[in-house]
């Protein structure tokens, strides 16, 4: 496998972002979507005593336990500012907190649920493209562009057709910036404290929604000549 073009830094922002192996599906039903927010969930903290598949069979007590301890000691490979997952790709931005911590966390989420699909659909392989990509944040202006970037996607790709089907698209943190839907491994007030308040930050993604949607027709035009 080829080395990363970029150093990732402790500290510093990335977009990071993987499709499925030759663009296939990665998230099939409502379950694919919700077990890979629970892997997201699961592996941001530093060593996880367990796997997530031993994890999700423990009693309840165990695991309300065993959470605890991993959110006390607080010790995370990465702090999440905005999300998006798509049919066949996701998207995060994320900073990486521990040494090694995008790699680590990224790797984690990968295999475990590529397991998972697999074992489900009866199928061998990979599931995701070899390498993860990932450009680091450069100033609080690219940071907040590519938020919006990354919220538009399922209006862009014409998964919802409106604006109203955007804020209510359940894969997204889109929602939680909006609503303050609590989500425990999002920080969204990395993106928020740049604006004045949530409605601002909506107005914000709003008023690219169109021009984006239009450039990823062309983009798709040009790529199917």
């Amino acid at each position: 496998m080829p080395s990363r073009k970029i150093v990732l830094a402790k500290g510093e922002l990335y977009h990071v972002f993987n499709r499925g192996n030759a663009k296939q599906p990665i998230f099939l039903q409502k379950r694919d979507y919700q077990r890979f927010l629970k892997t997201v969930s699961f592996y941001q903290f530093v060593s996880p005593p367990i796997r997530l598949s031993k994890f999700l069979i423990l009693s309840k007590e165990r695991r309300v336990d065993l959470l605890k301890n991993l959110t006390w000691n607080d010790k995370k490979l990465v702090e999440i500012a905005c999300y998006c997952f798509m049919p066949n790709h996701f998207h995060f931005l994320i900073k990486q907190v521990g040494d090694c911590g995008i790699s680590e966390f990224i790797g984690q989420i990968q295999n475990s649920y590529t397991k998972y699909f697999n074992v489900k659909r009866e199928r061998v392989g990979s599931l995701l493209q070899g390498r993860f990509k990932a450009v680091r944040i450069e100033s609080e202006e690219q940071l907040i562009h590519l938020s919006r970037y990354i919220h538009l996607n399922p209006y862009s790709s014409f998964i919802v057709k409106s604006l109203e089907g955007l804020k209510k698209y359940p894969w997204s943190s889109f929602l939680s910036y909006l609503e303050d839907k609590k989500v425990d491994f999002l920080d969204e007030n990395i993106v928020l404290n740049l604006f004045k308040n949530r409605g601002e930050y909506q107005k914000f993604v709003f008023n690219q929604a169109d021009y984006q949607r239009e450039l990823e027709k062309i983009k798709h035009l040009t790529l199917d000549l």
